[in-house]
């Protein structure tokens, strides 16, 4: 073990009202309960090294071209935190990654309180108390380790540009633009390995004048804005989407009927096109989500859709199942359904994961009755646990020769106590 003794003495800094800064060349130990204070900007310099497991109070710029980390050894696992406050902007910059364990941004500087010009990551707790950090394109990167979560971004704090999350929780991205907080949360992905990245805009037109172009299902676009999720690999998409609406950055018109005919939409690369998502839609929060997991990533945005494409009133979908065996909503019943055998149903569970599917359904005794069934479904022939989950039917209607695919999509409440 390393004395922590030897670290603060192996440490050079220099300051005072001569140099009007803190630079560090050698090594500088923050031990767990205690704290430091730079009143000056500070740099850590090529080959030095930083490991904070106290609490470091940073008033001004931070620059590193060293080593900046905290132990995770031990009793040091969850210690170490770095406070930036300022009455001024702080630039956050340097040519090697900081990597911070809790961190509390504090700085009340209108607009942009944070320049971020350098790669940082956090592993723990990030405090959005006032302050927004603007991350500098192709130069910066702001990324949440596995594990690591965002507290309480608001219009006064948050992150204006791109978000990287690491590992397999839920996550809210808190990201916006222009001073307006507009979120983009993805359920639990699959792996500890993946990555995705978010980030929003606000009133880019030249964004939508290059990408037009809508499926003919969609009826009104929302040209405000738009918000950018991906992922780092190429392997299969397994998250679903929630987006939020506000009145003031989405567009008025998308918003007149939204429990109606909201939904949520994205931009198809290869298609060169806007199509449909789909959506579940909590008006009480101004909450949409997509119904199943998203086909791609990349841009999304908030659209209205042809409910008369979409919808048909000769099914009638009862989305309370207890099965129980009394009879009563033993089974996930969809009134009229056997009129159009042309049909598919899917459910899902709140990560995302596929936990029935079939076609033609309740043909034979062909039903959702609380067990996980159909190809590559989660936990094959198994009950499942109580809850909510997520249905999407789709059926064939012909009329007048015309054969047009309804969708219907929505939330399932499963009883199995």
């Amino acid at each position: 073990m390393i004395n922590h003794k030897i670290l603060l003495c192996t440490c050079f800094l220099t300051g005072g009202f001569a140099f009007g800064q803190t630079v560090n060349y050698g090594g500088l130990y923050i031990m767990p309960n205690t704290e430091m204070a730079t009143l000056f900007p500070m740099e850590n310099k090529e080959n030095a090294t930083v490991f904070n497991n106290g609490t470091l109070y940073v008033y001004r710029d931070l620059t590193n071209d060293g080593l900046f980390d905290f132990r995770e050894d031990g009793k040091l696992k969850n210690s170490g935190k770095t406070i930036f406050t300022s009455n001024q902007q702080q630039a956050i910059k340097g040519s090697q990654l900081i990597r911070f364990n809790n961190l509390e941004l504090n700085n009340a500087t209108a607009e942009s309180a944070f320049l971020l010009q350098n790669d940082i990551a956090a592993k723990g707790e990030v405090d959005f108390l006032d302050g927004i950090v603007t991350v500098e394109e192709g130069k910066a990167s702001f990324a949440f380790l596995k594990g690591a979560k965002a507290n309480n971004p608001t219009d006064a704090s948050h992150v204006d540009g791109t978000v990287d999350k690491e590992g397999k929780e839920a996550f809210s991205f808190p990201i916006g633009n222009k001073g307006y907080h507009r979120p983009a949360y993805i359920t639990a992905p699959e792996k500890d390995t993946e990555v995705y990245v978010g980030a929003y805009k606000y009133d880019d037109k030249t964004f939508f004048d290059e990408r037009s172009n809508a499926a003919g299902v969609i009826n009104t676009l929302n040209t405000t804005e738009y918000w950018y999720v991906d992922k780092g690999s190429k392997e299969e998409k397994n998250v679903i989407l929630e987006l939020t609406w506000d009145e003031r950055t989405t567009s008025p018109a998308v918003l007149a009927t939204p429990e109606k005919d909201l939904h949520i939409v994205r931009w198809d690369e290869d298609k060169k096109i806007w199509v449909d998502e789909g959506g579940i839609v909590d008006v009480s929060a101004r909450r949409i989500s997509t119904p199943t997991t998203v086909k791609g990533l990349g841009y999304f945005t908030l659209a209205t859709v042809k409910t008369d494409w979409l919808l048909e009133g000769d099914v009638v979908i009862y989305n309370i199942v207890s099965a129980d065996g009394d009879g009563v909503n033993d089974y996930f019943f969809i009134d009229n359904i056997n009129r159009f055998p042309n049909n598919s149903v899917q459910i899902f569970n709140r990560w995302g994961a596929k936990v029935f599917e079939t076609k033609n359904y309740d043909s034979n005794g062909n039903v959702f009755d609380g067990y996980s069934k159909g190809k590559m479904t989660f936990n094959d022939s198994e009950k499942l646990p109580s809850g909510t989950y997520y249905y999407v039917l789709v059926y064939e209607v012909e009329k007048e020769g015309v054969t047009r695919t309804i969708k219907k999509a929505g939330y399932l409440h499963l009883e199995t106590k």
